[in-house]
């Protein structure tokens, strides 16, 4: 199992990410959370790592704070919820508001989040409810955009590449364009998405 990476990204492209370590490049998938907190190219990173074995391939999930992973693992043993969906409901809220949702039986908010309804978010309650008592809650993962805080990473087309990691998602096409409009303005794409979600989130 590899649980932790420690080397140089080379590359950012929501969801995904490149860290090389000893002149070995891994490619990890990661969510929004994650994303937003990485340095620039060619700085210094460490990943806490999650790594999923199926018979077609080898997948490596990278979260920046151990509590998320954490709580991507406790996700994942949820009948009905897969890394994909584990990922985009931590792109979506941290595990503070999270937490917030499970203990406050807030239905409502959890369906916001992408690809999950009704008797989903029904389901991540109860069978998370009881797993929570034992949590500290998490860090805002907004705080480091309300802060200032800029992800140093160029594209040729950032709100094409935001849309693009929406939609990976599970947000349909339209949707996902709806997020984004008028955020042309917030900078990097990990910004637009961010803003995207919180746009959704509000409701």
């Amino acid at each position: 199992m590899i649980g932790r990476l420690r080397g140089t990204l080379l590359e950012k492209q929501p969801p995904w990410l490149v860290v090389d370590v000893a002149g070995v490049g891994y490619e990890l998938e990661a969510s929004m959370t994650t994303l937003v907190a990485l340095p620039a190219n060619g700085e210094a990173v460490s990943l806490h790592t999650h790594l999923i074995v199926r018979d077609d391939a080898h997948l490596l999930y990278g979260f920046s704070r151990e509590q998320e992973r954490a709580l991507f693992r406790a996700l994942i043993k949820v009948n009905g919820i897969g890394p994909r969906l584990a990922l985009a409901i931590l792109s979506g809220m941290d595990e503070a508001a999270f937490r917030r949702c499970v203990l406050d039986d807030d239905v409502k908010a959890l369906m916001r989040l992408p690809g999950v309804g009704r008797k989903t978010a029904e389901r991540l309650i109860i069978e998370m409810r009881d797993r929570f008592p034992h949590w500290e809650p998490g860090d805002d993962a907004l705080a480091e955009l309300a802060s200032g805080a800029q992800p140093n990473v160029s594209h040729h087309d950032p709100l094409a590449d935001a849309e693009a990691a929406l939609v990976s998602l599970g947000y349909k096409p339209a949707e996902a364009a709806r997020m984004l409009a008028g955020l042309e303005g917030e900078g990097s794409t990990e910004a637009m998405i961010k803003a995207a979600l919180s746009r959704r989130m509000a409701g």
